[in-house]
């Protein structure tokens, strides 16, 4: 990522060196970068125990975080999480997990391959929140294939879903605010 504001301090991963000390973990970042009390974090993927320092860093004020995560669909990202989540060695239920989850993240960006090779955005889905034991989500954008092009590559539009995110009010304070008529299906 190139962020060109103020005041941003990026932070890297170090393997142990050949004495096998001196290694610093993205776990170790994100704990770290706490204690400089950011307005947010960003963390280029998470793969393991530090999904659960992200996602509790999330829940305590830091909106407007992001990181990233491989994953077959968005649905597919909240087991992930979970798994990622139980790396880190803290015995938490299930349920608490997903609640930590259903109440970090608000938004879903998935990123695909398609067939002809592109990565395209394929879905942009709200996290609603649970129902239970089991986080309900809710498409706001699906990519909607049409075809291909003279080269023979895929086309198609994020298409919205018809459906108006439940985060509206949230964006609005920040003074965000977004055309309604963005989330109208066509």
């Amino acid at each position: 990522m190139q962020l060109k504001q103020d005041h941003i301090v990026r932070l890297e991963t170090r393997p142990p060196n050949v004495e096998g000390k001196g290694a610093v973990s993205i776990r170790d970042l994100v704990r770290n970068s706490l204690r400089m009390r950011p307005d947010r974090i960003v963390v280029g993927e998470v793969r393991s125990g530090e999904a659960l320092d992200m996602l509790q860093a999330m829940n305590t004020g830091h909106d407007g975080s992001l990181t990233t995560a491989h994953a077959n669909s968005p649905r597919d990202i909240l087991s992930r999480l979970e798994t990622m989540v139980l790396m880190s060695g803290m015995d938490l239920p299930v349920k608490a997990i997903r609640e930590q989850i259903s109440s970090a993240i608000d938004l879903i960006v998935q990123q695909t391959r398609l067939k002809d090779g592109t990565r395209k955005i394929t879905y942009i889905t709200e996290v609603s929140g649970m129902e239970g034991e089991v986080i309900t989500l809710q498409d706001i954008f699906v990519y909607k294939e049409e075809g291909r092009d003279s080269t023979g590559r895929l086309t198609g539009r994020l298409a919205p879903t018809g459906l108006k995110p439940g985060f509206m009010d949230k964006l609005a304070k920040t003074s965000v605010v977004l055309p309604t008529d963005l989330f109208a299906a066509k």
